[in-house]
């Protein structure tokens, strides 16, 4: 029993609630601060937050946990390239596994798939389809391959084709594997973008496909931009680097998807 006037322990469902009001007013909080407001030990915090985390809710950070986070505008190409290399040669070695002779792929804009391009010139009989500029160029050395480039209306800041036109090419061809980039995604709201002119092709890519994989690092896990181009389930592999939380691990795969996770 407790004593009058004193308010009985919360049940876990409540504190969790609790917990989200307060990440969803002050963004971020350190254990320590958590363990304050809700008068509990550090090892219930970190019980909470993990089987929040699973449901894709909230996001560790190193000492606390977050709530997601908006992207309004996405970095150009050189701002990228100069970000996380060796997670996204990691990350394109594993994608790259998934590829064979003889194979019909869709690389889409980035230089996460960019990096699989040395890899790729090893094959033979392959068609590599794409609406990046760098990879098209980076590719066409290799005269064994078989290369399109989707066309349609340039973004000049990534080095790459959007928009209906370049999805109408997409939906004409048959794709084995469509390798997907993202600058933003979580368990909740998948995979998005601030971009609208994105959104189309990435959907025809993977409408084309067999497979669809999604080849995206763990520093971009826990935000979204506007516009929603597919739900993690819609993916059949999921390509991260090894830095992704065991919470968020279990929530993906508990969606379905085959999980890849890439040590640098």
């Amino acid at each position: 029993m407790t004593a009058e006037g004193e308010h009985p322990p919360l049940i876990p469902d409540q504190r969790r609630e609790q917990l989200l009001k307060h990440l969803r007013r002050d963004g971020v909080l350190s254990v320590q601060q958590i363990t304050r407001l809700l008068g509990v030990s550090h090892m219930t915090v970190r019980r909470d937050i993990a089987e929040l985390e699973r449901k894709g809710l909230v996001f560790s950070v190193p000492g606390g946990v977050r709530i997601a986070s908006t992207i309004h505008t996405e970095p150009g190409f050189l701002d990228k390239s100069q970000t996380g290399q060796p997670q996204k040669r990691a990350m394109a070695a594993e994608a790259a596994r998934l590829v064979h002779d003889g194979m019909t792929v869709y690389l889409d804009a980035g230089t996460t798939l960019l990096a699989m391009v040395p890899a790729l010139t090893r094959l033979r009989d392959l068609t590599v389809v794409t609406n990046d500029f760098t990879t098209i160029g980076q590719l066409m050395p290799a005269g064994h391959l078989d290369l399109v480039h989707v066309g349609g209306r340039v973004d000049v800041a990534n080095r790459s084709s959007v928009g209906r036109l370049a999805a109408r090419t997409l939906r004409e061809l048959v794709l084995d594997i469509a390798f997907i980039s993202t600058s933003s995604w979580d368990l909740l709201r998948g995979t998005t973008t601030p971009s609208e002119s994105k959104v189309e092709v990435k959907q025809a890519a993977m409408a084309s496909a067999a497979n669809s994989v999604l080849v995206a690092g763990s520093a971009k896990y826990g935000t979204f931009g506007r516009y929603r181009v597919a739900p993690l389930t819609a993916f059949d592999t999921v390509v991260t680097d090894a830095d992704l939380t065991d919470a968020a691990a279990e929530g993906i795969r508990a969606g379905g998807s085959s999980l890849v996770l890439a040590r640098a």
